[in-house]
């Protein structure tokens, strides 16, 4: 689909570089697609843009050396995420040149995941900021600090007086994020000879997340996004922001009935323990992906136990989830927090567009493959 679509031939100079980096840095299937180790610095005139999630997409006509125009494929992150930096469907137009650096594909694949770039108003972000202040990228620890005002009240109020406090309002999730690939303890993972067989067998365009389906459990637990919290008195509603997903988490002491359906989010139980520590069970899941590197989950036999222990001053918790599913030896746990944070964006999130999926397996010829029912 991309290459039918008309390109400017209007492109500026390239230059490139390649370096390798430490830097750790994935999302879905990042690790699939591009290298990590494997950098370059591109100039070009923007010929298109997707301004949507799961990725917002770019491509650009670069000039060689020789005069012949290549044109590659731009990503950079969610529209939630560049939301956040004051970044939006108007930042990068058709016409404009640009700089970036970033990741580039595997395989030779002419695509980057941008880390820094340069816009055609001077305007510089990321690895390209930092460069251009003649310094290295600071490392950003801002996920590591609660900044909230211990005097104001976050909450939206306490339905249920049983509860020892008010947790509803806007959470901050990035607060102790990582990256939800490898993240998961023990290591090395201690697979089934089944889960090993099904590890084995996913591919990149396997994962659900690239066709815009929700990320559900327990995937959604380890996302950086906000989320808000609501408090219905039998019930906690945790709306994600991601995919604008609702979860109930049944506070009244019921189980799950003998006909609940599976899905995404489950089924979710919870209760109080010690004043400070909220526990959530949930069952009733749909089999997926445990992270974005293509680690499988049964769903049927798959349970979920959250554990959030807040702060004694109630503006942060720390996050523990402990998954139980046949296809691996041992339990496997996923560690984040949350935190409370002035002006937090929950607004509904723009939706998901596949398109860029449905263009990627195209080009791959693997369009027919993954259109035939399952």
């Amino acid at each position: 689909m991309f290459k039918s679509i008309k390109r400017s031939l209007l492109a500026v100079g390239i230059a490139t570089a390649f370096y390798t980096t430490g830097s750790a840095f994935a999302h879905h299937s990042f690790e699939a697609e591009f290298d990590a180790n494997l950098r370059g610095e591109f100039t070009g005139v923007v010929t298109e843009v997707r301004f949507a999630n799961p990725h917002v997409r770019y491509r650009i006509d670069v000039a060689k050396a020789d005069g012949t125009v290549e044109n590659w494929e731009l990503q950079y992150g969610s529209v939630t995420a560049l939301r956040g930096q004051n970044w939006d469907k108007d930042t990068v137009k058709v016409g404009d040149t640009i700089t970036v650096e970033g990741q580039l594909g595997r395989e030779g694949a002419k695509k980057v995941y941008i880390s820094g770039s340069r816009l055609s108003n001077g305007t510089a972000t990321g690895t390209l900021l930092a460069r251009a202040a003649n310094a290295a990228p600071r490392p950003n620890n801002r996920n590591a600090v609660v900044n909230a005002d211990p005097n104001k009240n976050y909450g939206y109020g306490q339905m249920n007086p049983s509860y020892p406090f008010d947790i509803s309002g806007p959470w901050r999730k990035s607060y102790k994020f990582r990256v939800t690939v490898d993240d998961l303890d023990p290591k090395p993972t201690p697979f089934t000879e089944a889960g090993r067989r099904l590890r084995e067998a996913n591919q990149k365009y396997d994962d659900g997340a690239l066709r815009c389906l929700s990320l559900g459990l327990p995937r959604i637990f380890g996302n950086p996004y906000n989320m808000d919290i609501f408090d219905a008195g039998d019930h906690y509603l945790f709306l994600y922001v991601e995919h604008n997903s609702p979860r109930r988490i049944w506070m009244d002491g019921r189980t799950p009935p003998a006909d609940t359906h599976p899905t995404s989010n489950g089924y979710s139980v919870g209760h109080w323990e010690d004043g400070n520590t909220l526990v959530i069970e949930t069952t009733s899941l749909l089999p997926g992906w445990l992270d974005g590197s293509g680690l499988p989950m049964s769903g049927e036999g798959t349970r979920t136990v959250e554990r959030y222990v807040f702060n004694a001053d109630h503006l942060a918790a720390d996050a523990t989830m402990t998954i139980y599913d046949p296809l691996y030896s041992q339990p496997l746990v996923r560690t984040r927090g949350m935190a409370r944070e002035d002006n937090l964006d929950v607004t509904e999130q723009e939706s998901c567009d596949p398109g860029g999926y449905y263009s990627d397996l195209l080009e791959a010829g693997l369009l027919e493959k993954y259109l035939k029912p399952q």
